[in-house]
């Protein structure tokens, strides 16, 4: 049995839409555990078959259909799923499990709300409710914090300048907003958690983990922004190794807008 665990998180946008895609992903990484956002589909539809196929025998789902859903798919045992609303928003945005790696080890799969496009509490809910998630963080963190754990998924936030294509231009743009970055920051520090992919990758190095439909010079501009994150505690931080971006999956057919982001656990 290897001694490295390897964690992909993926907002995968339509886990049917792609379903060859995810075998693709899964070819190239070989993952032992996907975290999966914006599956779109309820429990009952998620292609469970082709994933038990596939060797994703551990499995847990919190889907709704729509813009939302976020499941775990695991070929070592899944323990304890937990499902957790924050900041009030229940919309299917988080689903986590428990690992046995070295100890018990929790997974967390987190769908941060988009917010929209315009940067105004008062004129956009979409943007308010996103807020709310991020301040709900804060509280549902220090719990989380204390456990050996991974938290991972789409946070929908660009946190630093070269997580940007542009931090002048990006500043009003949702995502890069100071009321968003602030605020994330604020939970991460706060709580000690452990941004692996930034401690491999400091500043000022580019990171991009999303690049928009609307750019159709990709990936020539290259205009991306790191809205994917990997956060470790204090506690299982030092066992977590070989961060990757599958930059190349942009360029797939019927690519997601976001790619995947590794990790591996040692024992």
């Amino acid at each position: 049995m290897s001694d490295t665990l390897t964690i992909v998180t993926w907002n995968i946008n339509s886990i049917r839409a792609r379903i060859d895609l995810f075998g693709m992903m899964t070819k190239k990484l070989r993952p032992d555990v996907v975290l999966l956002q914006e599956t779109r589909v309820t429990d009952g539809s998620f292609p469970l078959k082709t994933m038990h196929r596939r060797g994703f025998k551990h499995t847990a789902l919190n889907g709704r259909g729509g813009h939302h859903g976020v499941a775990i798919l695991s070929k070592v045992p899944l323990d304890d799923v937990r499902i957790d609303i924050i900041g009030g928003i229940d919309q299917s945005r988080h689903v986590s499990a428990v690992v046995d790696w070295g100890g018990p080890a929790r997974l967390h799969s987190l769908y941060v709300p988009s917010g929209g496009d315009e940067p105004d509490v008062e004129t956009n809910e979409k943007f308010r409710q996103k807020l709310e998630f991020v301040d709900g963080m804060l509280e549902w963190g220090q719990s989380a914090v204390g456990e050996r754990a991974i938290v991972a998924g789409d946070f929908n936030i660009a946190p630093y300048p070269s997580d940007v294509w542009s931090h002048r231009q990006l500043l009003d743009v949702i995502s890069h907003t100071p009321a968003e970055t602030d605020r994330l920051e604020n939970v991460r520090a706060s709580q000690g958690w452990v941004d692996v992919v930034r401690r491999d990758r400091p500043e000022p190095q580019e990171v991009y983990t999303w690049w928009s439909y609307r750019n159709k010079t990709w990936p020539g501009s290259n205009r991306g922004r790191r809205l994917d994150h990997i956060w470790a505690s204090p506690s299982l931080a030092d066992s977590v190794r070989e961060i990757d971006v599958l930059r190349e999956a942009r360029g797939w057919e019927k690519a997601s807008d976001h790619v995947p982001v590794v990790a591996r656990i040692e024992r």
